[in-house]
């Protein structure tokens, strides 16, 4: 069903319920005013629960933990985590960590999974989905990891690495829909999601703050 267009007087406002500078330098990409919230979420995952039910519950969390601290708002949630052999990986938090979360993923084609939502906090509408990415990894030396490790030590980063930056140089090639996705925040969707509101991003917009 579409959505009317919100007039200028009822549109939401629009938040990013991050912290992080790379989801928010991803979202300016879409000019769109908008502010952010640290959502106070316990990232732990359930017994038996897969990446993909993860990082969709995390990124519903999020968003609704937005909607606590902000009334006829448009509050975006989201989550990433990879996969490598079977095993969840999140965020390093220690050189060590990601050195070896590095050394699990050479050679190998590692599936990224983030989940991204979108919770109006004025009627409740929830829109929410996981969007898979593929990384191949090149064949990388211990002494190449530590290198890369060392030099942009990206340990607040799922999978220990950077894509924007050096990282880039650890990969054969990247498979996906929207490379946005991989730094953490799917754009391309996004904008789907942002339509379904009656957010349009290629027209003149006046959105509350």
């Amino acid at each position: 069903m579409s959505h009317a267009i919100n007039s200028p007087l009822t549109r939401p406002a629009l938040v990013l319920a991050s912290t992080s500078s790379f989801r928010k330098a991803l979202l300016e990409k879409l000019a769109l005013p908008f502010s952010t919230c640290a959502p106070d979420v316990d990232e732990t995952p359930q017994t038996a629960e897969s990446a993909i039910a993860l990082v969709e519950r995390l990124a519903i969390s999020k968003a609704k933990a937005g909607a606590a601290q902000n009334a006829n708002a448009l509050i975006i949630g989201s989550d990433q985590v990879a996969v490598i052999d079977g095993n969840i990986v999140g965020k390093p938090l220690t050189e060590e960590k990601a050195v070896e979360q590095l050394m699990a993923a050479a050679g190998k084609s590692i599936t990224f999974y983030t989940g991204l939502a979108l919770y109006n906090s004025a009627t409740g509408e929830l829109d929410s989905l996981v969007e898979p990415f593929i990384v191949h990894f090149k064949s990388l030396s211990q002494a190449q990891i530590r290198y890369y490790v060392a030099t942009e030590r990206p340990l607040y980063c799922a999978g220990s690495f950077k894509c924007e930056g050096l990282g880039i140089a650890l990969f054969e090639r990247l498979e996906g829909k929207d490379p946005n996705t991989l730094i953490g925040l799917p754009l391309i969707t996004l904008t789907e999601m942002l339509a379904r509101q009656g957010i349009d991003v290629l027209s003149p917009h006046e959105i509350g703050c």
